[in-house]
């Protein structure tokens, strides 16, 4: 970051905090719209890398949303491990909220190629984000104590801005029916996918912004291919090879390790050929108790300590089992 954009950034912050302290025993309800965004798979990444060249890692990827933000009139609210909360109307309300936190949004995604460029040069991995943005209403104001206090927000709109930004894939900005509502006349949408969310009794409706129309024309740049969300599970897995056409009587058994809609990752004690299909039986947990003929394709295979993690696809699945597993991902994921 260069000395001038360093003091603008700096000013701006400065300004932002003189906002929010002024209102320091003031507590009202506001119409805000949430800007929520996480890394993928950066538990993973961390592990791999010191503490020190983590801590580099963030400040940099950190530094680049900051700017993004704030050029935009968001303010910053938190930085919770990788994710980064933002918001758009608090403390200070302006008529294009929504616009400016969806226009963010799409920006902070175009980012990710030059963060990632500066990744490639320290020999780190490329890092991939998710994004989840909802409008609504929320208690502004300052929270703690004389020794310490923040301004922030509280509400279940913040809830649910946090419960979408959990079902966002890598690359993604998922939008809230009230937001989609309110941006649906300047934004593109992709697929709409309906949850089931902790603290909502009726499913959710999931919007994934494509790009924003209008006098800014800019798209979210696809990533590469993500299918839906994966679940960290340990639970048994039972499988038979097909030779032909010919399914293998014997019955071999593994872990599965992670579950998304359309396929799993498992831990076998045997290799398997890549683009091998393989029949496998799923718990009853996860196939809502319906037995059923489930096929897979191997895509990937790694060894691991003298065992073999697979990937698997979903190539031959009934629509009942489909939508149990589905239903069970959603479930774990809104429970969190």
């Amino acid at each position: 970051m260069d000395t001038e954009t360093e003091s603008t950034l700096r000013t701006a912050l400065a300004k932002r905090l003189t906002e929010a302290n002024s209102n320091t025993e003031i507590a009202e309800t506001k119409k805000v719209t949430i800007l929520l965004s996480d890394l993928r798979g950066f538990t993973a990444i961390a592990e791999q890398y010191s503490a020190i060249e983590m801590i580099s890692l963030l400040n940099r990827y950190f530094s680049r949303m900051s700017e993004i933000i704030i050029s935009h009139g968001g303010t910053i609210d938190k930085f919770m491990g990788d994710a980064i909360m933002a918001l758009f109307g608090a403390p200070k309300s302006r008529e294009d909220d929504l616009d400016r936190a969806i226009l963010c949004a799409v920006e902070m995604q175009r980012a990710m190629h030059d963060i990632n460029q500066v990744n490639k040069q320290f020999n780190m991995p490329p890092l991939f984000m998710g994004i989840g943005i909802n409008t609504g209403e929320v208690v502004a104001g300052q929270l703690g104590s004389v020794l310490h206090s923040e301004y922030t927000v509280i509400g279940d709109e913040v809830n649910l801005a946090s419960r979408i930004e959990a079902h966002s894939l890598r690359g993604q900005v998922l939008i809230s029916e009230a937001s989609y509502q309110e941006a649906h006349q300047y934004i593109e949408i992709g697929q709409i996918n309906e949850v089931q969310v902790k603290g909502k009794r009726e499913p959710v409706k999931l919007y994934e912004l494509l790009s924003v129309l209008g006098k800014k024309e800019l798209s979210v740049p696809r990533v590469e291919v993500r299918k839906s969300p994966r679940i960290e599970v340990w639970m048994p897995l039972e499988f038979q090879c097909i030779s032909g056409k010919v399914i293998s009587k014997q019955i071999l058994q593994g872990d599965i390790i992670d579950i998304a809609y359309n396929g799993i990752a498992a831990i076998t004690a045997i290799s398997l050929p890549l683009l091998s299909e393989i029949k496998i039986t799923l718990p009853l947990t996860v196939t809502g108790n319906q037995n059923s003929d489930i096929y897979a394709k191997v895509l990937h295979s790694t060894e691991v300590d003298h065992r073999y993690k697979i990937s698997l696809e979903f190539t031959s699945i009934d629509e009942i089992s489909q939508a149990a597993i589905k239903d069970y991902i959603d479930r774990i994921i809104g429970s969190r």
